[in-house]
């Protein structure tokens, strides 16, 4: 294993952008822009935006209003539980997929089908009908899967010289959209007096817009060209890979523990829903400041084991705080949760980038660790809801934050030493 610090300019650049998207390595290959007008390049950087805010609602509109719907649509604890983590399960599930789709229809008109078929599924989930529900639950995972993997080599290729900027602002949309959707779920499903079915499918017009304003660029491109892509030998036989994987399976666990349960937890003890969904809204936003600051810091130490491992203490911490301390004090431990968990989640990423010897192992690993760190990460709001059903409270899943958040530090700790896999890219044959 060769140590990296001789690159630490370009990985600083590849930590900053956060552009790893799975299976690169087999996406076609970036065709040349037509030339834009100032008008073209805002509607294009902002459609991009757009769709990027329509990647999360799905995950923190159906936590805001789990309460409602267990009751009035008589869903279980365990129904309640699957219902979390469905579209996670989706996003390992799916993310495979994005590649043969760009290939075949071309990556633009693969995210008009994304951004109609999210449409579709998130309308489902207000039909009053339990497997529908479901049904549009995972229709709706499906998509952003599918969305998770293109929208990164959309910004590259489009935007290659404001990169970075571009990053911020779709990382930013991210976090906006979970953090709209948790704050803002109940109050619409108040204005729509206290129609269920209209809160959750609400969620669907954002979408619908957007693909109105992506058709233009849809009809400006071409089909894109196949080609043979890469392939990695060894890579998931290697123990650094695995270390790699199993840190982003599970702070991503921890992450989407907080987007699926924690408006509940905190309506449990006492909060009223609106001021609980706004409470997760803040501490989502945090989270994308707190995405844009780690890159830079990690980047710039000896190696990442420390900030790796500190930051699984910060997110666990918080937690522990959210389901125990005074709740006067709520407003404080979501600050640092945000703090904790955006800086896992961008750590988490850079040592994607700082593991790997070149950027065609860098996109397999992403590949690898996307896959398998979502199915992983499934697990953690399952238990979750499986805890509250069997006790009937949410105490005993501080446990599980601090299981989760010792695995992610342990792995975390040997992903972050100052080595690269060792393994190589080899281009296929045909």
């Amino acid at each position: 294993m060769n140590t990296p610090a001789n690159h630490a300019a370009s990985a600083l650049d590849a930590a900053d952008e956060l552009l790893i998207d799975a299976e690169a390595g087999s996406l076609p290959p970036p065709q040349a822009t037509p030339v834009r007008g100032a008008a073209g390049r805002f509607l294009l950087g902002a459609s991009l935006v757009l769709i990027a805010f329509n990647l999360r609602p799905v995950f923190s509109s159906a936590s805001a209003l789990l309460p409602e719907i267990r009751s009035e649509l008589g869903l279980s604890a365990l129904g309640a539980s699957l219902l979390t983590t469905l579209p996670v399960v989706c996003l390992g599930a799916f993310s495979p997929l994005a590649p043969r789709l760009a290939q075949r229809l071309g990556t633009e008109r693969t995210l008009l089908g994304v951004l109609l078929l999210l449409a579709l599924g998130t309308g489902l989930r207000g039909l009053s009908s339990v497997p529908l529900l479901f049904i549009g639950t995972a229709l709706a995972g499906a998509c952003i899967a599918v969305g998770n993997v293109l929208l990164p080599g959309l910004v590259k290729r489009d935007f290659a010289g404001r990169a970075a900027l571009m990053t911020g602002f779709y990382t930013m949309a991210l976090c906006a959209g979970a953090a709209s959707a948790a704050g803002l779920t109940l109050p619409i499903e108040h204005a729509l007096g206290g129609s269920l079915e209209g809160a959750l499918a609400v969620w669907a017009l954002p979408a619908l817009i957007v693909s109105l304003l992506w058709l233009p660029e849809v009809l400006r491109s071409g089909r894109q060209a196949r080609r043979n892509g890469f392939h990695v030998k060894g890579l998931w036989r290697d123990r650094l890979a695995w270390q790699v994987t199993l840190f982003m399976g599970l702070q991503s666990a921890l992450a989407y523990c907080v987007f699926g349960w924690l408006v509940p937890i905190l309506r449990e003890r006492g909060l009223d829903g609106v001021t609980a969904g706004a409470i997760v809204s803040l501490s989502v936003m945090v989270q994308a400041a707190s995405c844009l600051i780690v890159p830079h810091i990690a980047v710039r130490g000896r190696d990442q084991r420390l900030i790796n491992a500190s930051l699984c203490g910060v997110a666990v911490t918080a937690l522990l705080g959210l389901l125990f301390a005074p709740l006067s004090t709520v407003w404080l431990w979501a600050v640092l949760q945000g703090i904790g968990q955006g800086g896992l989640i961008a750590a988490a990423m850079t040592t994607i980038v700082l593991r790997s010897r070149d950027p065609d192992v860098a996109a397999h690993l992403s590949g690898m660790a996307q896959c398998v760190g979502y199915l992983l990460a499934a697990i953690g709001p399952l238990i979750v809801g499986l805890i509250r059903g069997w006790t009937g409270s949410f105490s005993w899943c501080a446990a599980l934050f601090v299981a989760l958040g010792l695995g992610a530090a342990i792995n975390g700790w040997k992903a972050g030493r100052a080595v690269e896999i060792n393994v190589h890219a080899a281009e296929k044959d045909g």
